[in-house]
């Protein structure tokens, strides 16, 4: 393997000359700007106010935005450079089919023909196979106008059961605890809360690198005080500054959730007058936490047993705290228990409801949130209703006008459609802004999945890996060439203003999809003609679930900087902080505990898998990849992944930073260089996701589901690790000097990772 490149030129010779760089001068080069355009970043789920300079319908810059609440002008390294992807000469301007004989392996085609053939294939495909054997793929990358409409689409135009969405790879493990416990599936707190909790219990969340701007809000409550525990099996960025660090073997959070409930129940760290009377089954969950001790839990986790009982301490003791948590107690077979098991710590201490109380999912993707509640996953319908109930099935018939019976029954999860592709169930396939090659696990089975399709359509802006295996492929739309909403982690729904035309022969997205309806003969479903029309009609679908938009407009969206949901009616004020007064979303207004006993992952390590592999993401990069990978800046920063490795470890395999190392689980094996760590656990290794190829992490890992949420569990596979001939020279933008691995340098804690 050759030297990482540490240049600009040697990024372009590696990576080759698609990767777009800023020009010269920087952000703010003095070029002519005709106007600047309030919107919001593209990437994750914090969806933080910018404003981007435009000229000759290209974007070209940005300006902070500091009048927007929640970043008042913060950027991470992602936000700053995000304006850089649009003129990418990589882009999708015209349709593409698929042509073995062209060297890229397509030609462009005509609007039409493309329209034609994909209504043409998915009509021909259900009338052999039956309407479930076609398959729709969603993402939320979407706003809430697009969510809605695919849900929309696949159930009405298409008419299939069969439609899942990348979320289901994020934070369903939370929405349905979320639901299950509170009766509601969004984050019980704005974000000003955090800097009012006396503690804040960070989880299983790199928030640094996964959510930097939140980090501001953990900074300002320890300004006023405020105590920081941190669980992971990482030392993170944000862990080094944590009063308390819980270093947990991955796949055993709910152990330790348990074992501080526990805690709490054995010292009558309880809010009785809260339990009592705002919530039901408290003595369940405590049963089930009754063997659960601190010194079973130390054996367990691998956290000293007084770590534990302090953990307990800080957080019974505290008038208010916050939990927040993330991918890493969701992204498991046991997802849904370990978010229940958080949940038990906030209702056992009266923690929800007031100020600066509340457990709190930090959602991952860019409309994660409102992408979750529209209706394009396979068990839900708009206002985050439940597809298999009748009257929720009602509600949605009556403002689609059509009959109950034409709506479909509940349907394949993401991780099951393309199980059922790879058993020749499902025939045909759409997706819009979702990349299962690199973000699903156990790639090799992804991809040969793909190549058994008999027709598949891809809608992008970018030709991604997935959309590599597509027969025709349709260009599609970025955030800022159409207008819209989005819902941010705190439940913020907020305004996406158009900033630029799609380039090209490009299309916006809702564009493509009414067009394919309408081939279909369903356009009376789809009687659109901007996305204002689509948010007027979401709303109405919305109106009387949980997920209720129905107050809102587009202009007081705007005006007043968002709108937090529920907001049911015109001039309601919206709804930051949910559950005040101890009123949970369940018919009763109770909250429910849970008994949450400890089951181990779907694979343990044993002698010929002998280690932990935990995934995640960097700070530089978003998801797949398919976006920032194209940015050089970002690219620089983080150029391809790295193993972390402890020094313990390493010095068994007789590895330094930069020499290759092979690690193989039972389903693939990759070859990257080394990065020699003190910040991650000696039974633990680490690799970020974002790249494809013989470069993804998802070789590895494992398509095991949660039994309720169907995410598969990413955060847990069991690999063995040897030494692999070759070496490299590693220099990272992240940390502030060459890791000089020559030297023998391992890399203390305090300096390695940093962002």
């Amino acid at each position: 393997m050759a030297q990482l490149p540490v240049t600009e030129e040697q990024l372009i010779e590696r990576f080759g000359p698609h990767l777009n760089r800023e020009p010269p001068g920087g952000w703010n080069a003095g070029l002519d700007v005709e106007r600047e355009v309030e919107t919001h970043c593209c990437f994750c789920g914090q969806q933080c106010g910018i404003k981007l300079k435009v000229a000759d319908n290209q974007v070209i810059g940005f300006e902070p935005w500091y009048d927007f609440p929640f970043n008042q002008g913060k950027l991470c390294p992602k936000g700053v450079k995000r304006y850089l992807q649009g003129a990418h000469p990589d882009r999708l301007l015209d349709p593409l089919e698929r042509d073995p004989s062209a060297e890229s392996g397509f030609r462009p085609i005509a609007w039409d023909a493309a329209i034609d053939r994909v209504a043409t294939e998915i009509r021909r495909i259900q009338d052999a196979y039956g309407p479930d054997s076609f398959a729709v793929l969603s993402g939320v990358s979407l706003t809430n106008e697009k969510s809605y409409l695919m849900g929309k689409f696949a159930r009405l135009g298409i008419g299939t059961a069969n439609l899942d969405y990348n979320g289901r790879l994020c934070m369903v493990s939370a929405g349905v605890a979320n639901k299950k416990a509170l009766g509601m599936d969004r984050a019980p707190n704005p974000w000003s809360d955090i800097p009012l909790a006396d503690v804040v219990f960070v989880a299983g969340a790199n928030v640094a690198e996964c959510a930097p701007i939140t980090t501001s809000y953990v900074w300002r409550a320890r300004d006023r005080g405020a105590k920081l525990i941190v669980a992971d099996p990482r030392v993170t960025p944000l862990a080094r500054t944590a009063d308390l660090y819980l270093g947990l073997r991955p796949g055993t959070d709910s152990a330790l959730m348990g074992a501080i409930l526990h805690v709490l129940v054995a010292n009558d760290w309880i809010d009785h007058r809260f339990v009592e009377h705002h919530t039901v089954d408290f003595d369940a969950a405590a049963a089930a936490v009754a063997d659960m001790t601190p010194e079973w839990a130390a054996r367990l986790c691998g956290v000293p047993r007084d770590r534990i009982v302090e953990a307990a301490r800080l957080w019974g003791t505290s008038d208010t705290g916050m939990l927040l948590h993330a991918r890493g107690i969701e992204h498991h077979t046991k997802g849904v228990d370990n978010v229940l098991s958080c949940i038990n710590l906030g209702l056992a201490t009266g923690k929800y409801g007031r100020p600066g109380c509340g457990v709190s999912t930090i959602t991952g993707q860019g409309n994660g949130q409102g992408g979750r509640e529209q209706g394009h996953k396979c068990d839900q319908l708009p206002g985050n209703r439940d597809i298999t109930n009748p009257e929720h099935r009602a509600a949605v018939a009556a403002v689609w006008g059509c009959d109950v019976d034409e709506i479909p029954g509940k349907g394949l999860t993401a991780q099951e459609i393309m199980d059922a592709i790879h058993d020749g169930e499902i025939k045909g396939l759409l997706s819009i802004c979702f990349n299962p090659l690199v973000s699903l696990p156990d790639t090799a089975h992804t991809a040969e999945a793909l190549d058994r399709l008999e027709f598949y359509t891809a809608i992008d802006f970018f030709l991604s890996e997935t959309a590599q295996h597509a027969d025709i492929v349709l260009a599609g739309s970025l955030q800022e060439e159409d207008e819209g909403t989005t819902t941010s982690v705190e439940g913020r729904t907020i305004k996406i203003n158009a900033a630029v035309d799609p380039p090209g022969n490009a299309r916006r997205d809702w564009e493509i999809i009414v067009d394919i309806a309408d081939r279909l003969g369903r356009r009376r479903y789809f009687d659109f003609d901007s996305t204002r029309e689509i948010f007027d009609e979401m709303k109405l679908a919305s109106h009387g679930g949980t997920a209720d938009y129905n107050g809102m407009t587009w202009e007081r969206i705007e005006a007043e900087h968002g709108i937090f949901w529920p907001c049911p009616e015109p001039g309601h004020p919206g709804t930051p902080r949910l559950y005040e007064g101890g009123v949970f979303a369940h018919t009763d207004g109770r909250a429910r505990f849970h008994a949450v006993p400890f089951r181990e992952s779907a694979e343990v390590v044993d002698d010929e898998y002998p280690i932990w592999l935990t995934t995640g993401r960097v700070v530089s990069q978003y998801l797949s990849g398919t976006q920032t990978r194209r940015i050089a800046a970002l690219v620089e920063q983080y150029p391809e992944p790295l193993c972390e490795i402890h020094p313990r470890h390493a010095e068994r395999l007789g590895v330094l930073t930069g020499d290759l190392v092979t690690v193989t689980s039972r389903r693939g094996s990759m070859t990257l260089p080394a990065r020699v760590v003190e910040s991650i656990r000696p039974d633990t290794v680490f690799i970020p996701y974002h790249w494809a190829g013989d470069r993804a992490a998802n070789q590895l890992t494992n398509r095991a589901l949660d039994p309720m949420s169907k995410i598969p569990e990413y955060k847990v596979s069991a690999v063995r690790v040897v030494k692999a001939d070759g070496h490299v020279e590693i220099r990272d933008k992240r940390v502030t000097a060459l890791t000089d691995s020559a030297a023998g340098t391992n890399g203390a804690a305090g300096t390695e990772n940093a962002s």
